[in-house]
């Protein structure tokens, strides 16, 4: 029998929290680095080639891997004969846990849980409260597996309930085009078949917390049911030349994991639930002996990976960039941006939208005119950083702004992450301005190019004030050009028909 002390889950939460943030798991340094190795398309290997930097540098540096340092999910299995030595109940263990990690002094975490989500959507400051699902199980020891989810994967989860005779194959290659690139791939696809609604769902979270063993499946050979399908599922969704970013290639998924369970004989609950290039998560087991440890892994478990730009990479100003200077920017082309830009995200927008919907003006000092803006929620700074991990976040959430922002403000363009939709590509063709992307996964890499930052309006949303950088060689992409053209369909569409000839080779 176990004594369970009340400190030692909050530490252990606390401590592994911290730990995921600025640490990826080594089967997943490992499986990045097979799919860098065998990536024939150019921007796809550009993209991974700034995950893994980016990987290392936040290994090194003890810096948090994304910007967006998730909400936290923890599936807890209570051995039936544990003791515990608490005053607090467990999701209050917990929480504090969370609470700790989130506003620890030497790297505090970006918060980015609202409560009051129909209403106020105020900023809870310390990311409680945590989604917890508690287990009773027989023994004397507490398993926790947590994870700390991205909105932009988080956001792209799927679920349908299908016909028993329906193919769940079909159901999945069909879903995961529709989903776009704001899941951030390569990543995961986390699959729960059966039971009922939500018991899909939370199978479909947890098997995302299981080791990424695809390769080694793929050479032994699958033998059940649910492990041919797997592989049948990896094969078949690599095939559709998504790649990562969405730029076109030949990996993105690392894995797909399946948990299934008895359902009713009518239904095929299925729940798909990918996990981005931040894949954050570790599993512990509390015994009665102290807090949970957890050792970094080895920096020689990373490849020896340098980015840099090509040397015919274009140099823009954005102090002095103009219309037509836009309109020579091609689809996929990189860029090295230098000068001033705007930061905001979906609250900024809105606050936006609501003060021109009553005609009144912009906060002083906010000009739009002939600028770029970028889509960015940053981690605080820590030891004179001018400002912490900078990723960009997912595009498409502006889309319902942009039209506004490009006719009302003088909005020159936009810096994100993902596709657009259909209508935002239209907007942005006829006002001739032009969308960019930075490599969703690459945020500490990125806030390296960031060399000032001051909040010049909305500084109540916290990380979602709206900031002006100034930025050296930031490395972006053409995603959209003035002429609509957009390589999240060019790309994927072009390494399709290269997967397909392989294939039939």
């Amino acid at each position: 029998m176990s004594l369970i002390k009340e400190s030692d889950v909050i530490d252990s939460v606390a401590d592994a929290l911290q730990f995921i943030a600025c640490y990826h798991p080594k089967d997943f340094i490992q499986a990045m680095s097979h799919a860098y190795e065998r990536e024939q398309s150019a921007s796809a290997r550009d993209a991974i080639a700034q995950i893994l930097m980016n990987s290392r540098m936040c290994a090194e540096n003890n810096r948090p891997i994304c910007q967006d340092t998730g909400i936290v999910n923890v599936f807890v299995k209570v051995g039936m004969n544990v003791q515990w030595q608490a005053t607090m109940s467990l999701e209050d263990m917990v929480n504090e846990g969370v609470r700790r990690a989130y506003l620890h002094p030497d790297n505090v975490l970006r918060a980015s849980v609202v409560s009051d989500p129909l209403g106020s959507r105020q900023n809870t400051k310390d990311n409680t409260p945590a989604v917890i699902h508690t287990e009773l199980v027989p023994g004397d020891s507490v398993e926790v597996l947590i994870a700390a989810k991205g909105g932009g994967s988080e956001n792209k989860a799927k679920f349908t309930i299908l016909n028993p005779s329906d193919s769940l194959v079909d159901w999945v290659l069909d879903t995961v085009p529709k989903m776009g690139a704001g899941w951030c791939p390569p990543g995961m696809l986390g699959i729960g078949v059966g039971g009922t609604a939500e018991k899909a769902m939370l199978m479909a979270k947890e098997s995302l917390m299981h080791p990424i063993d695809i390769q080694d499946l793929i050479e032994r050979g699958p033998k059940t049911a649910t492990e041919k399908l797997r592989v049948e599922l990896y094969e078949k969704v690599n095939n559709l030349g998504i790649g990562a970013q969405g730029l076109g290639g030949l990996t993105t998924v690392l894995d797909v994991k399946i948990n299934d369970y008895p359902t009713h004989a009518a239904s095929l609950p299925v729940a798909m639930i990918p996990n981005c290039a931040a894949t954050r998560h570790i599993h512990f087991t509390l015994d009665g002996t102290g807090p949970a440890e957890f050792e970094p892994p080895s920096l020689n478990d990373w490849p020896d990976i340098t980015w840099q730009a090509a040397e015919n990479t274009r140099h823009v100003n954005l102090d002095t960039v103009t219309q037509n200077d836009i309109e020579q920017w091609q689809p996929g082309e990189t860029l090295l941006l230098s000068g001033h830009l705007l930061t905001g995200r979906d609250a900024a927008h809105k606050k936006i939208a609501d003060l021109m919907a009553k005609g009144q003006p912009l906060p002083e000092g906010l000009d739009f005119n002939g600028r770029f803006i970028y889509y960015v929620g940053p981690v605080d700074p820590i030891d004179g950083e001018v400002v912490g991990p900078a990723g960009p976040t997912t595009a498409t959430r502006m889309d319902k702004f942009t039209d506004m922002m490009l006719a009302e403000t003088g909005l020159l363009g936009m810096i994100g992450k993902a596709e657009r939709g259909q209508a935002t590509i239209e907007s942005i063709k006829q006002h001739r301005s032009i969308y960019l992307i930075a490599i969703g996964g690459a945020a500490y890499l990125v806030s390296k190019a960031i060399k000032s930052s001051r909040i010049i309006a909305f500084e109540e949303l916290g990380m979602e004030a709206i900031r002006e950088f100034y930025v050296e060689n930031m490395p972006v992409t053409v995603a959209v050009d003035s002429q609509g053209q957009s390589v999240h369909e060019s790309g994927p569409k072009e390494w399709r028909i290269k997967l397909a000839a392989l294939t039939i080779e």
